[in-house]
């Protein structure tokens, strides 16, 4: 079993059942030990949208690299994510694979550690919330010290919203 970090964004519909449902559906091929805090953003390159909500999941799975990629991208589908969305638009539900372990993968396909990681406060806030001191493995910095460098770090603000409890125990255990 791998250690993985995935990002869970949402800001379509009812965003926080968004990010419940696509806890549940993860929790079938990803073991999860722990959730972040839900944060709320406003969304960075493309501006003309609603603002999101931000998550962190920190679990472990036997799915290699490129397989759990093919998972995350099955269930954005049952969630109604388009594939053929506008890049960095509207979505009812994103899940990215932010760290596999510390494995780097450089596929046509896929890149982990995720290749914008170190410019998004959005994804390092609640990464953060799972590891401060968690590191990356290219840039050899932890995830305090990138949180401390991104602009934007004073946009993600704590939702109040809590996940019907899904923070409070490991998920797969009550799966």
């Amino acid at each position: 079993m791998t250690i993985v970090h995935l990002a869970l964004g949402s800001n379509l519909g009812d965003r926080g059942a968004n990010l419940e449902v696509a806890i549940h559906a993860l929790a079938a091929r990803v073991w999860i030990d722990d959730l972040s805090a839900v944060y709320e953003t406003a969304p960075m390159y493309v501006t003309d949208q609603p603002a999101f909500l931000n998550m962190a999941i920190r679990g472990r799975t036997d799915l290699a690299p490129i397989d759990l990629l093919r998972f995350v991208k099955r269930v954005e589908a049952s969630l109604g994510r388009a594939g053929d969305g506008q890049r960095f638009g509207p979505r009812p539900i994103d899940v990215d694979i932010l760290l596999y372990g510390d494995s780097q993968v450089a596929l046509p396909e896929l890149e982990i550690p995720h290749p914008r990681l170190a410019e998004r406060a959005f994804v390092l806030r609640p990464l953060a919330d799972l590891g401060p001191q968690l590191r990356h493995p290219v840039l050899d910095r932890s995830v305090e010290e990138l949180l401390a460098a991104v602009p934007g770090k004073d946009t993600v603000r704590l939702h109040a919203a809590r996940l019907n409890g899904l923070a409070s125990a490991p998920l797969a255990q009550a799966v």
